[in-house]
Formats: C-alpha cells, sequence, structure tokens
C-alpha cells in the first residue's frame, strides 16, 4: 500500500532525526545553540512542532550530521529514484 506524506509529515520526521542526533551526541538544546548559532528557543519550537527556517535546519544539520548527505538529495534527477514524478505516472501505474 502507498501511503503519501504531506509537509507536516516530512518536518516532523526532520525534528525527530535531529533531536535523536542532539540527545545521542549528549547535548543540550543550549550546548547545541551554541554551537550551531541557532537559539536555543528556536530548537525547542523545532522540535516540538517542526517549524524552522531552511538556514536555520541547515545550521542545525551540519552540526549533528554530514551536510553531504542532505546535499545528495539535490543530485538525483526525479526518475531516478524509482519513484513517481507526477501525478499522471502516480495515476498511471499498476500499484
Amino acid at each position: 500500500m502507498t501511503s503519501l506524506l504531506d509537509d507536516i509529515d516530512v518536518q516532523q520526521a526532520f525534528a525527530a532525526h535531529l533531536r535523536r542526533l542532539r540527545k545521542q551526541a549528549k547535548l543540550s538544546r543550549d550546548a547545541l545553540a551554541e554551537r550551531s548559532g541557532v537559539p536555543a528557543s528556536t530548537i525547542k519550537k523545532f522540535e516540538l512542532t517542526g517549524q524552522i527556517s531552511f538556514r536555520q535546519l541547515l545550521l542545525l544539520w551540519q552540526s549533528l550530521d554530514d551536510l553531504r548527505r542532505l546535499y545528495a538529495l539535490t543530485r538525483h534527477s526525479p526518475g531516478e529514484s524509482g519513484m513517481p514524478s507526477s501525478i499522471d505516472e502516480v495515476l498511471n501505474s499498476e500499484l
């Protein structure tokens, strides 16, 4: 069965991933704020709601993970992943 994600699902997944990495690194929000330049209050809001500016997301990602992994997502063409690239492809597929 195919499930469709929305923007909130993806925002919350990014927030959960970075929160896990922060905890694995044994960093408090304040320590991550110092390391990344993103205010601790913004980190808290992000972890709770998934809402953050793209620039601040990149700063957090760079502080907790390899930014090249995120950048690699931009290097693939739509058809390469095997995922549909249009609604027509979804509707015409034999899933």
